[in-house]
């Protein structure tokens, strides 16, 4: 039997080095609210605001090789521009689900909640999360960002694109993946800015084995 001495300084311990914390153990605070999307801009050698780009099988996100689209506007065509949606960006906390039906006449997703649908090889991409994702019909959570201090994480598992009459989870992590594969970013507390990136393997259809490259940012407006 342990002295009661020992014991309160292995309770001590325990605090200093977070195991006695749960504050210490969480993520870090919730941002509950729209993170809006500021719109992309080809007009520098690099791109500013929210885009997105397509790495090759093999590739990296760092140098590529990417993917071209011929519909951007950009003049580094791997780069495709994104814009607001109807909501404003994306919300933490709750769902953006897609419509129904999620597909046009031509195959273009109607999912316009969070970005203004993109043209992508003739057929436009939307961005929606679902409480069931359409592709792997797994239950997953709504986005959750958290930050310390001016860092950001974020579990994007409910992230979903529709393309051509196709579903491509592009979450991070994947659903039931791992933590570690989750998005990254920065968070300006006094000024209620942010970025935030994050990749998603592609999984089926014509680019299959390709990686999708995100990055949004913009202003976040906090529910009250």
């Amino acid at each position: 039997m342990r002295p009661a001495g020992a014991l309160v300084v292995l309770s001590l311990v325990l605090v200093a080095c977070g195991g006695g914390s749960s504050k210490s153990a969480s993520p870090g605070d919730a941002l509950v609210g729209l993170f809006r999307i500021a719109s992309g801009s080809c007009d520098s050698s690099s791109p500013t605001g929210s885009w997105f780009r397509m790495v090759q099988p093999g590739g990296n996100p760092a140098s590529g090789p990417y993917v071209s689209n011929p519909d951007s506007t950009c003049a580094d065509a791997t780069v495709t521009a994104l814009a607001a949606g109807s909501d404003g960006g994306l919300r933490a906390g709750s769902f953006q689900p897609q419509p129904d039906p999620p597909f046009d006449a031509n195959g273009g997703s109607t999912a316009s909640r969070v970005i203004q649908p993109q043209a992508f090889f003739a057929v436009v991409f939307g961005v929606s999360t679902n409480e069931k994702d359409p592709q792997t019909g797994a239950t997953v959570t709504a986005p959750t960002i958290t930050h310390r201090g001016a860092i950001l994480h974020g579990d994007l598992s409910a992230v979903s694109v529709s393309w051509n009459q196709q579903h491509f989870n592009q979450g991070a992590p994947k659903p039931g993946g791992s933590t570690a594969d989750a998005a990254n970013g920065t968070y300006d507390e006094s000024k209620h800015t942010y970025s935030l990136d994050w990749t998603s393997h592609i999984e089926g259809g014509p680019f299959n084995g390709f990686t999708g490259m995100w990055h949004f940012e913009g202003s976040v407006e906090l529910a009250t």
